[in-house]
């Protein structure tokens, strides 16, 4: 089904061809590419090929959301991994919350990404999980722009779907379920304080994936959407540095 609303302002797609290392970028659960704009232009500042697709019945009204599943979802981010195949050799995926969810499930379903990095991910969500079997409402309120930096606001819907918890709660069972199949190298950063994903996620997402090469990198100046907040510059460079070391 199409989306019946224009795309808002500022959650446009992002493309930007470079070398034939390819970066595919996921942004998080009713959110959109906003709040990944600042790694799409400085990872291709660095030379890179980059996709920020925007997952279906994002980026609109909250009204396109409750019309999808986690299956559009994933399909929106097979579509990004597909472009960048087609201009690349090597390719890395990163992503947001549910974005780096979904960023688990392109690691298990193509082992041939070269590595992930993993931003406040989540495999485990106990406040949703209370909310699962709410009948009597269809919206609920919004949970975006959690950020500890003052004046910082995401671009993300003011309303939650009832229909749409159901669907991340099934994608984050399944993902959490394969990542014993997860072997590439892992980078996982996870915020001191997040009032979105539980902290804790992080650790059993680093004990559920068979990979010797994987480090937790606390970020203790931001909270769950930290691409926007204060440890946004960090999250930059520990990636770039992790992309390096992987790829010598």
């Amino acid at each position: 089904m199409a989306e019946k609303y224009p795309i808002l302002q500022g959650s446009e797609p992002f493309y930007a061809e470079g070398n034939n290392v390819g970066i595919l970028v996921s942004h998080g659960f009713t959110g959109s590419p906003q709040s990944m704009r600042p790694l799409y232009e400085a990872y291709a500042a660095a030379g890179f090929t980059v996709c920020g697709p925007l997952l279906k019945g994002h980026g609109t009204h909250h009204e396109d959301m409750a019309q999808t599943t986690y299956q559009d979802w994933i399909h929106s981010i097979e579509e990004g991994y597909q472009w960048l195949q087609e201009r690349c050799d090597t390719i890395f995926v990163t992503g947001l919350s549910m974005g780096g969810t979904l960023t688990l499930y392109m690691a298990e379903k193509h082992p041939e990404v070269r590595g992930i990095i993993l931003i406040n991910a989540a495999v485990v969500l106990p406040a949703m999980e209370s909310i699962r079997h709410i009948t009597d409402v269809q919206f609920l309120d919004g949970i975006g722009s959690d950020i500890k930096k003052p004046g910082v606001t995401e671009l993300a819907y003011a309303k939650t779907p009832v229909r749409s918890v159901n669907e991340i709660l099934n994608l984050v069972e399944v993902v959490r379920r394969r990542l014993y199949k997860i072997t590439c190298p892992t980078l996982i950063l996870v915020s001191a304080e997040d009032h979105v994903v539980p902290p804790y996620n992080s650790q059993i997402i680093a004990d559920g994936i068979q990979t010797t090469e994987k480090e937790i990198c606390r970020l203790e100046n931001s909270y769950h959407v930290a691409t926007l907040d204060n440890d946004q510059e960090l999250i930059i460079n520990k990636t770039l540095a992790f992309i390096k070391r992987v790829l010598t």
